[in-house]
């Protein structure tokens, strides 16, 4: 469950960057009221996640995944950048949390 929450709150982590490009400079208050609301189940999911699992662990794992999410989402949807050292870059930080994830002592 605390797994599902971390994913879930990537989810939003991953959008928010995107919106708030188009909202730049705070001229469109719609894109920055999505920000807004993409920010707090985050953070909701996010405390539900420590409650099972060391924090260290659920920041870790969320920065990851959000990182190479956004990551990701940045090179198939909008043309940014893509070469084999980004890649190699965005696996060794998945395989980072599939470590996390594998070799946590507490069940989550």
């Amino acid at each position: 469950m605390a797994w599902l929450c971390i994913l879930f709150a990537d989810i939003f982590e991953i959008a928010w960057p995107f919106v708030l490009k188009w909202s730049a400079p705070l001229s469109r208050w719609a894109p920055f009221f999505v920000v807004i609301v993409c920010a707090v189940p985050a953070n909701y999911l996010l405390a539900e996640a420590v409650k099972r699992l060391p924090a260290a662990t659920v920041y870790a794992s969320f920065v990851g995944i959000g990182t190479a999410g956004t990551a990701a989402v940045g090179m198939l949807l909008f043309g940014e950048s893509t070469n084999i050292g980004r890649i190699c870059s965005l696996a060794l930080i998945a395989a980072g949390v599939i470590g996390l994830r594998f070799f946590s002592n507490v069940t989550g």
